[in-house]
Order: structure tokens, then C-alpha cells, then sequence
């Protein structure tokens, strides 16, 4: 079964024609907590040419650990990231896991973390009162 997913406004939709990710890792590199504006990433990766991304798509580039770019390709109506496409690894992209259709990213089962030295410290902590939906 492919892995499909779509932005927030559904103005782009993709499918990558894998039964499952290479690799599903918690990203906690500085311009992934940006992008996401929280403490990380889940990011699923996928080879690039078994990806096919319809709609209006945006991209920009930043330069990567490497000293190349890393592309992150966003939709253009509702600002959703899709993936980040990095030049050191021309092979892969990461496509952004919360974007993923519900019952696929109810499956995924993150086995690694990246970029830990950019991990927030607060990250490892438990709090106390977990709350199911909005606390009332």
C-alpha cells in the first residue's frame, strides 16, 4: 500500500509508491524545529523517485551541515511543509510524517532520532498531567 498524504488546505496531495518508509526519525535539527515550529520533525523518508507531489508547491533552500542545500518544498496556498530535499543525498527525500493521510501516520514507528545535539532539554521530560484533547 502506497504512502499518501496532503496539506492542510489538501491543495497538494503525494504518494510515494513504498509499503512503508526507510526510515521514520524524530528531527531535531534547528531549521526542522523552525519549519515546524516545534521542538522537531517527525519526518518519514522515501526514495525520491518513488514520490509523485501534485499541486501548487514552493520551495526554498537553506544550506544544510554539508554545505549544500537543503530544499524544503511547501505548499503555496497554506504553508504546510511537505518534505525537505536534501542535495547531499540526492537518492532520499524526507517527506514531513503530520502530513501523511490519518490511518498511515497512525502506523509509523519512529526507530531513530537525528540532530539530538540541537534536541531541546525539556524534550526528555515527562509531565505530570497528560491531557486526551484540550484540557477544559
Amino acid at each position: 500500500m502506497p504512502l499518501t498524504g496532503h496539506c492542510l488546505c489538501k491543495a497538494v496531495t503525494y504518494t510515494a509508491e513504498v509499503d512503508e518508509p526507510a526510515i521514520t526519525a524524530y528531527d531535531h535539527c534547528d531549521d526542522c524545529q523552525r519549519q515546524s515550529g516545534s521542538t522537531y520533525s517527525l519526518v518519514a523518508v522515501v526514495p525520491k523517485d518513488k514520490l509523485t507531489i501534485n499541486g501548487p508547491i514552493k520551495s526554498w533552500a537553506g544550506k544544510g551541515s554539508s554545505g549544500q542545500a537543503v530544499h524544503r518544498l511547501f505548499c503555496s496556498e497554506c504553508g504546510s511543509p511537505i518534505a525537505h530535499d536534501p542535495d547531499a543525498a540526492p537518492e532520499i527525500i524526507a517527506l514531513k510524517a503530520g502530513t501523511l493521510d490519518t490511518e498511515i501516520k497512525k502506523t509509523l514507528k519512529p526507530t531513530v532520532e537525528i540532530w539530538c545535539a540541537s534536541k531541546l532539554p525539556f524534550c526528555q521530560e515527562k509531565l505530570e498531567k497528560p491531557f486526551q484533547g484540550m484540557p477544559e
